[in-house]
């Protein structure tokens, strides 16, 4: 008997850990359990997931052998972040004596604009680097920071991206004084001392804890037997080694909702849209533009940071989200969630045992500042929230994740409707209202900063209370609906389905073949590390000239996909419609050009008109088979073929064009995308492509044509 192949993914949520069990070449969902979050538990979050992962396997009927990888997606390290659950960050800078006084000003991290609450607590030591800086030094330095109440360490130099020995050197001593450490080279390659110590040192703060539950949760799943890879997402969408979340948690800020809409592009292949996913304690909104989620350097609090992950949007206001009431009206919603408050939601209360509650005020949480209704029925208090209220009005149906009993749903609306002089259908109504009006207020903000056309652009609801609140917004602000499927395990499967991913930047100033070639390498070792199998990774690299910036980004798995039924794989006529929507040109005038094993090549051929004339344009899309967007040039020419015929047609072009600026030069094989746009001579650009054709079965060249 042929044995399955089983990735396993957990999201751990504020309220509830799932998991789901998907069959890797079929893309079937096989098992799926629900448990509430262990937030309290002695070992905490683990606790859950090793239940929530025994109860699946043992219902599903999993052998242990069948899992080829467990992924699972976490809030431990922006929780830490926003309770300030934070070590102290001891900083060793380093620089020349000349430069002492900037370098401090820039490490030191005082700057009130990026730690306005200075909820970010440091220490800081100065090491001139003019001399060959010795053990001793870094020694002393260690034992002063920590003589100070600093739990970890942070090494920073400027220039440390160039020549990184020196922030590696105090990294070695640290670890020798069992002190965690990280140096600021390795969160990130580009320039910018301010902003890549600041990062380092949020980084640092979170690794005590982080590294705790690292080892919670290797352990537990260890324990149950489990031997196949353990993963943890990032904020990305991709997926990481726990090794990785030992060094680097910040990369995990976020995976919660990058789960999620992993999850949606998997099974919706959405163009653009506007994903909600609305949890128990708080809903998450991310942008998704040609097919694929917006990616932003993130802000932490207050603290801008070179970390880049997908745009999310979260706000306070979720399925179990509690209500306020002044002078007679509903008055907030949220953010205090019903789990967080450890009460159970009213309408899922027994109807006889509710009709004899009365409406209380209370606080849960010591930081309430103002109290929230919950219905009193003989010592058991029961939360009023937004789940109630859909459900008293009837927007539930009874296959939904959120569907609860009715007749309490709406005894709980006429018993806060009495309190405040209104019925109980008012009431609920405008709990519904004012709870919406965060989000369709969000929606608007989102619609307007990216330019986005309302009737081209869908609202995807996803999470166990999507339909609590998305179709209300949707209905409001006269955009399409449609709730994803799977919505209330959404975010599992796009942990479960999520590939490794890595991305490395560097501030690079027109850099050469050998650079290139250099950063593609590392990427690819780093991948290795990770845990993907050589064969099934594929990279890309973009330069973006205006900041001087090389960013090289990859993706693989754990095994060689089968490619032909897996559910998020493009066919060609999807990847054709896609390809005409981004471009916004007709399906017949769009064409398939060269694709390979990776990767399709579209030209969309556009007519201007003119005042006098028409010019022909023609517009190059390059999308990957999960139809992500990889690059889009409007008016381009591909070159493609034998490889010298290849050499010959671009030369040829290069001459041709009577222009001493090399045009945008990009090269596509079955494993790459590289940007030669940092190219600034022919015999540069002939050099660097001919060295890339050597290695290729396969290959284009996209020259943009102005």
């Amino acid at each position: 008997m042929n044995l399955r192949r089983i990735r396993i993914g957990i999201d751990v949520g504020g309220t509830f850990t799932k998991a789901v069990a998907i069959d890797a070449k079929t893309g079937q969902i096989i098992g799926k359990s629900i448990v509430p979050t262990t937030h309290k538990a002695q070992k905490g979050v683990s606790e859950g997931i090793v239940v929530v992962l025994s109860r699946m396997i043992d219902e599903s009927k999993i052998q242990l052998s069948e899992i080829e990888l467990i992924a699972h997606s976490t809030t431990q390290a922006i929780n830490a972040l926003l309770e300030a659950d934070v070590a102290k960050v001891g900083i060793i800078a380093m620089g020349v004596t000349p430069e002492k006084g900037d370098i401090i000003k820039r490490t030191s991290l005082q700057n009130t604009t990026f730690n306005s609450e200075n909820d970010l607590k440091t220490e800081h030591v100065f090491l001139d680097t003019s001399h060959i800086i010795s053990e001793s030094e870094v020694n002393q330095a260690i034992t002063d920071l920590r003589g100070r109440g600093a739990g970890v360490i942070v090494a920073t130099e400027a220039f440390g991206v160039d020549d990184p020995s020196n922030e590696m050197f105090v990294m070695k001593n640290a670890i020798r004084h069992d002190v965690p450490a990280t140096a600021s080279h390795e969160i990130s390659g580009i320039y910018g001392l301010e902003i890549r110590t600041l990062t380092a040192a949020i980084n640092a703060s979170v690794l005590p804890k982080t590294f705790e539950v690292a080892n919670f949760v290797e352990e537990a799943i260890r324990d149950a037997g489990v031997t196949a890879p353990l993963m943890i997402m990032k904020g990305d969408g991709g997926v990481t080694s726990m090794d990785t979340f030992r060094t680097k948690p910040i990369l995990t800020i976020l995976s919660g909702p990058a789960a999620s809409v992993a999850g949606a592009l998997l099974y919706l292949k959405v163009t653009n849209g506007i994903f909600i996913e609305v949890g128990g304690t708080s809903t998450n909104i991310c942008i998704i533009k040609n097919g694929k989620p917006e990616i932003r350097y993130v802000t932490i609090k207050d603290h801008p940071t070179c970390i880049r992950s997908m745009d999310v949007r979260i706000l306070g206001v979720a399925g179990g989200s509690m209500v306020k009431l002044k002078d007679n009206r509903v008055w907030k919603v949220g953010p205090r969630s019903a789990h967080i408050a450890g009460m159970r939601y009213a309408c899922f209360a027994d109807p006889d045992v509710l009709k004899k509650g009365k409406i209380v005020m209370v606080q849960p949480k010591q930081s309430d500042k103002e109290p929230y209704a919950a219905i009193d029925c003989d010592g058991e208090q029961f939360a009023i929230t937004n789940t109630c209220a859909a459900n008293a009005l009837g927007m539930i149906e009874k296959i939904d994740y959120s569907y609860a009993n009715q007749t309490s749903a709406k005894i709980a609306m006429e018993l806060l409707g009495r309190q405040i002089g209104v019925s109980g259908p008012e009431t609920a109504m405008s709990i519904i209202q004012t709870a919406s009006f965060e989000i369709t207020k969000m929606v608007s903000k989102i619609l307007k900063e990216f330019k986005m056309d309302k009737t081209k652009t869908q609202i995807i609801g996803g999470g166990g209370g999507a339909s609590v609140l998305v179709p209300f917004v949707s209905k409001q602000l006269g955009i399409k609906y449609q709730k994803a499927e799977h919505a209330d395990i959404i975010s599992s499967i796009g942990v479960a389905s999520s590939m490794i991913q890595e991305e490395i930047e560097h501030t690079m100033t027109n850099p050469t073949p050998e650079q290139i070639s250099e950063m593609h390498k590392k990427i690819h070792a780093m991948m290795i590390d990770r845990g993907a199998v050589p064969e099934s990774i594929v990279i890309n690299s973009e330069y973006i000239a205006e900041k001087s910036l090389f960013r090289v980004s990859a993706t693989g798995n754990v095994e060689l996909d089968s490619t032909d039924n897996a559910k998020n794989i493009y066919t060609l006529e999807e990847a054709l419609h896609r390809a005409s929507e981004i471009m916004e040109v007709d399906r017949n005038l769009t064409e398939l050009n060269f694709e390979t094993d990776h990767y399709f090549v579209f030209v969309g051929h556009v007519s201007e008109k003119k005042l006098f004339s028409k010019k022909n344009r023609h517009h190059v899309l390059v999308l990957d088979r999960f139809g992500r967007q990889k690059l889009s040039v409007k008016n381009a020419k591909v070159f493609q073929g034998g490889k010298i015929s290849i050499l010959e047609e671009l030369d040829d072009f290069l001459e041709s064009r009577n222009n001493d600026i090399a045009p945008q030069i990009y090269l596509l094989n079955n494993l790459k995308l590289v940007d030669f746009s940092s190219l600034t001579s022919t015999a540069h650009i002939l050099n660097a492509v001919q060295q890339e054709l050597d290695a290729s079965e396969k290959a284009a060249i996209i020259v943009e044509t102005g």
